[in-house]
């Protein structure tokens, strides 16, 4: 996901899709642990964009404080 998408979304959009993507990073190390994993770069990818969602989130914080 690109980081001009994320900047667009709304902080509840931005919780409810930091959510799912927690839980598909969940899902992804259980099919690791199980051998059931196709694409392990999905894992850094799915990683990636959880730190992209929590630095925009903190971004706005920051910015309605000022």
């Amino acid at each position: 996901m690109k980081v001009k998408d994320i900047r667009d979304m709304s902080d509840g959009e931005l919780n409810q899709k930091l959510a799912s993507l927690k839980e598909e990073l969940f899902n992804l190390r259980f099919q690791l642990a199980t051998g059931q994993l196709e694409n392990p770069m999905r894992i850094k990818d799915i990683k990636k964009t959880i730190a992209r969602v929590k630095t925009i989130q903190r971004e706005q914080e920051l910015k309605a404080n000022a």
